[in-house]
């Protein structure tokens, strides 16, 4: 990739409003209470001190379907189209990739030019600067240096269309590139001269070899519409790639402004979407529409006494946790996936669920109440379309991470009253998790983005049924599975409840407590298992973690572990040396919810250290933000919650164990009207241990709050002090009986 760059001085009025790449480049001064401008989309977009957040300063309403951001090289699986680290842009994508592993699909690029045609991706790009760049969740704007002099491109965009407009340097021609696809895809671009139009589709998604289905109709479709006239060509390009470009001349007025419409469904339908949603060249109100919509979902939280710092991670963590599961529906109708053809309704994919059940969902439950129905219905559509709830639709099966995690989503839902779903089908659908061994089970060892292979839902189940864990010597990863399907067959159980099935209830929570039979008494550690009984290698059946993080992964039953391990005593001594030894890895998953159970263990003195010491070491207010991938908004929602004073550690519950609440105030605006406040007297960096709480102005003694507490509209007060104290720890854990 070229390394060279040639600066050139914006305008005077362009470069007033930059600011520092170390400020995250948006206006210098806020509007008071504009939390869209507390927002730092290029936290986690490049490496540092922190590491890489894996994220991208994408441009889109929250949970929109296109998201919109600058190329600066080609999107894989591994690989983002943004990385702040590069000095080139080649385009500007309309993404629907929702994280570094996962790859894009059904994409497409547009980019401004001057000179000759250029429509490679070495050839065509161009040099940048981030001091020339603002990014906001609203808006992007950046200036490309073109041989003919700047070319400043802005936009801004709807949940399913963009509109740019791009300023050129006087007296030359210069020309928009369309990239229906790159080389290797079959695509297709055609042009409409007299509507000025552009149309096209790439069919292109990463996970076609992944999972079983083909998908032969899957098509990302577009149209691009410009507000001048220009002349409208096709252009082949090497190995299939096809796209098409609008050339003005070089005497008209420099700034041209773009509109793209997307698609799963049709061209038809991608023009439709643009109709609705950019219906006239009115850059200007698109943006402040955009920009409103996003301050009502950021202001369903308004905290008080943090830095400036903090500030914008903690709404920047907000705005990475609004932008996953990615919303399907086209005015009233969804392509699935699936079955391949298109459906009245509405659907939603990206869903992370090994990632996301653990803290991302339980934050949209609080912020996006309106969108939990039609989530959890998307997933029980894809199950009646394909067979089975996905674990990771991208769009479709990807046989990625493990657990059938929607399971935990569904119970979730349920158990916190929200409706919108089929009850008798979530039930079907969550009992076919835990009862069907996929197909190909006994000779398939379920190896993660193993090709071609049949949808895994919990891979071994054939084995566990009968030895009551998936054994190391069969099944990839058989310690993490058994785990995860022993905290999946709790959500199970309280699905079983909802819907009156006391007897399948019961027999859920038996087999929830899995995990004794992988626990090593001699050891006191989690170790997987052979066929035979036998204990495997100690680092045998794991998955992104080792024996250190995932004993501690038995969300639905904490105080049970405890017991295993000799009391709660017992269980603190080994969380003292799984810190003191280094073993947290924050920037991976299964540790997420470890610091909390100190609560669990009678020390809740020491989840308030160790969950302050991550906030304010994991977590940054730079371009290297964030420590390990966001993974669609989980390190995110574990930020948000852990500033607010408390963490979901097994979600479906509706109980949060208490940390340590980084604000000193907050509001959390509620869908019945009412809102939950909390207040930390005296809190500061050196007294962040709490000495007393009060829920609803009474004594709160146990380190625990409730969804019902919250969505009672109840007060939660703290008194804060220097010094390690004795509340919480009276408080005996429930146990799995």
């Amino acid at each position: 990739m070229p390394m060279w760059r040639r600066r050139i001085a914006p305008a005077p009025i362009l470069r007033a409003l930059l600011l520092s790449a170390s400020a995250a480049l948006v206006p210098a001064v806020a509007l008071a209470g504009d939390l869209v401008d507390q927002v730092r989309p290029l936290i986690g977009t490049g490496d540092g001190k922190l590491g890489y957040g894996r994220t991208m300063p994408v441009v889109t309403p929250p949970f929109g379907m296109t998201g919109w951001v600058a190329q600066t090289r080609q999107s894989a699986a591994p690989g983002l189209s943004y990385y702040y680290g590069d000095r080139v842009i080649s385009g500007f994508v309309g993404t629907h990739q929702a994280a570094l592993w996962m790859g894009d699909y059904g994409d497409v690029v547009v980019m401004p030019e001057t000179g000759a045609l250029k429509t490679t991706l070495v050839a065509r790009a161009l040099a940048f600067d981030h001091r020339d760049e603002i990014a906001r969740p609203d808006y992007y704007s950046v200036v490309l240096h073109s041989g003919d002099g700047p070319i400043r491109t802005e936009m801004t965009a709807a949940a399913h269309a963009a509109l740019f407009r791009v300023t050129f340097p006087a007296g030359t021609p210069h020309r928009i590139l369309v990239e229906a696809s790159r080389p290797g895809i079959a695509g297709d671009a055609q042009v409409n001269q007299s509507a000025g139009e552009i149309t096209g589709y790439n069919p292109r998604r990463s996970d076609s070899g992944l999972g079983p289905l083909k998908l032969p109709h899957f098509r990302g479709y577009f149209v691009v519409q410009f507000n001048r006239p220009a002349r409208l060509e096709t252009w082949p390009g090497p190995d299939k790639a096809k796209g098409a470009s609008a050339t003005f001349a070089a005497e008209t007025a420099e700034v041209v402004e773009m509109r793209v419409g997307t698609s799963f469904i049709s061209v038809a339908q991608a023009r439709e979407n643009l109709r609705r949603e950019i219906p006239t060249w009115d850059f200007d109100a698109l943006r402040r529409q955009l920009h409103d919509m996003w301050q009502d979902r950021l202001s369903r939280i308004e905290v008080e006494g943090l830095t400036p710092a903090r500030r914008h991670i903690f709404y920047t963590a907000l705005y990475h946790a609004l932008l996953y599961p990615r919303s399907l529906t086209e005015y009233g109708r969804y392509y699935s996936a699936f079955d391949d053809r298109v459906h009245a309704g509405e659907s939603y994919t990206d869903f992370s669920t090994w990632d996301i059940f653990r803290a991302e969902f339980s934050l949209l439950t609080l912020i996006a109440p309106d969108r939990i129905g039609g989530m959890i219905q998307a997933l029980l559509q894809d199950e009646q379309q394909g067979g089975w709830m996905p674990k990771w639709p991208n769009p479709s099966y990807t046989n990625i991470m493990i657990g059938t995690h929607a399971d935990s989503l569904v119970a979730e839902a349920i158990g916190k009253g929200f409706t919108g779903f089929d009850r008798s089908l979530a039930w079907e659908a969550v009992h076919k998790d835990a009862s069907v061994p996929p197909e190909g089970d006994a000779t398939t060892e379920w190896r993660d983005r193993a090709p071609g292979t049949p949808y895994e839902a919990r891979g071994g189940l054939s084995y566990a049924l009968r030895l009551g864990y998936v054994p190391a010597d069969r099944t990839a990863e058989a310690a993490s599975r058994t785990l995860d399907d022993a905290y999946d067959d709790w959500c199970v159980a309280q699905v079983a409840k909802a819907v009156g099935r006391r007897k399948d209830e019961a027999f859920y929570l038996r087999r929830s407590l899995a995990y004794h039979a992988i626990f090593n008494p001699a050891t006191g550690f989690m170790q997987a298992r052979t066929s035979d009984g036998a204990w495997a290698a100690p680092d045998a059946g794991w998955t992104e973690g080792d024996k250190w993080v995932y004993t501690f992964d038995v969300l639905q039953d904490p105080g049970g572990l405890a017991r295993l391990m000799g009391g709660r005593a017992a269980l603190a001594k080994r969380l003292d040396a799984y810190f003191d030894g280094g073993h947290d890895g924050h920037g991976n998953e299964p540790s997420h919810h470890v610091p909390y159970l100190y609560d669990v263990a009678g020390q809740p003195w020491k989840t308030q250290d160790h969950v302050r010491e991550i906030m304010e070491t994991a977590y940054a207010d730079g371009i290297s933000g964030l420590d390990g991938d966001d993974d669609c908004g989980q390190m995110s929602a574990w930020y948000v919650f852990s500033a607010l004073g408390f963490y979901p550690v097994n979600p479906a519950s509706g109980l949060y164990l208490i940390g340590t609440p980084l604000v000193s105030g907050a509001r959390i605006r509620l869908a019945n009207g009412r809102v939950f406040t909390i207040s930390a007297a005296r809190n500061a960096d050196d007294h962040f241990h709490i000495q007393s709480a009060m829920l609803a102005a009474r004594p709160l003694r146990a380190p625990v709050l409730s969804w019902r507490d919250i969505m009672a509209g109840h007060s939660l007060h703290f008194v804060m002090g220097q010094e390690r104290s004795r509340w919480g720890t009276g408080w005996t854990p429930p146990e799995i009986k």
